[in-house]
């Protein structure tokens, strides 16, 4: 015989069962959707969205750092000063300028390019117009020592400091002879950045774009910098401006 303990519930009848209640199919919650890299195995699963690629950072600007120019100038190296005029600042030079060392002074001041504050980018870019005036035949055997303060200056990919260091290089361009060519060489260096900004235009369709007569339109003047290439650096001119910025077309040939 089955003893019964004592305290036990007697056993519940099998009709005594209560029926349970289902939930709704829209009240049910939906299963999350993971986010994956592409080229994954969990990519091909079921609720999942592939993450897009990454920014690429090609226009991004990059941060500057210390420059040799600013340390020259606080430390009294440079003879130069303000000079206030009733057109505006200018630089008071306290030596004449052809007396100048170009080998010291002329890559200083092109260092100085990447300035933003007053008074190291206004004593940089004017001093290196200053000089390449009044250079001469004292240009020339500097240029190699210039492509690194002009390549560190593009490739910071601020608009402002790229315009800048455009019409200075229009400028280095026709301020000797031969210096044209001597930058031939350095095409590698100096113009990839060209090419990611060459078609940065301003399109303000049928209204007034002031950049242009201020000449701070970034695409203009890049076409204005490679035809100002291609007219003093010789022969050799457009097929390596045509190698390193494909999209460009000849003003001379054409």
């Amino acid at each position: 015989m089955v003893v019964e303990k004592a305290g036990s519930s007697p056993p519940k009848a099998v009709g005594d069962r209560r029926p349970q209640q289902q939930e709704p199919l829209g009240d049910v919650k939906k299963s999350k959707q993971q986010v994956s890299d592409g080229f994954t195995v969990k990519a091909m699963m079921k609720n999942t969205v592939v993450r897009g690629p990454p920014v690429a950072g090609a226009f991004k600007e990059r941060s500057t750092k210390p420059t040799a120019f600013r340390k020259f100038y606080e430390r009294g190296d440079f003879p130069i000063a303000l000079e206030h005029d009733t057109k505006g600042n200018k630089i008071a030079w306290k030596v004449e300028i052809e007396k100048l060392d170009y080998h010291y002074y002329l890559p200083l001041f092109f260092d100085g390019l990447t300035e933003m504050t007053f008074p190291y980018e206004f004593f940089a870019r004017q001093g290196i117009h200053d000089m390449l005036e009044h250079g001469g035949n004292k240009i020339l055997p500097v240029i190699p020592q210039l492509i690194i303060p002009i390549k560190n200056a593009l490739s910071l990919r601020n608009r402002q400091i790229i315009c800048i260091t455009l019409k200075v290089l229009q400028h280095l361009v026709v301020s000797a002879d031969m210096v044209g060519e001597a930058l031939v060489p350095y095409y590698r260096q100096i113009l990839p950045v060209l090419n990611i900004f060459k078609n940065m235009n301003v399109n303000s369709g049928d209204g007034i774009d002031y950049s242009q007569q201020k000449r701070e339109n970034i695409g203009d003047l890049i076409q204005e910098t490679l035809e100002a290439f291609e007219r003093y650096g010789g022969e050799t001119a457009y097929i390596n401006i045509k190698y390193m910025i494909p999209t460009y077309q000849s003003c001379i040939l054409n």
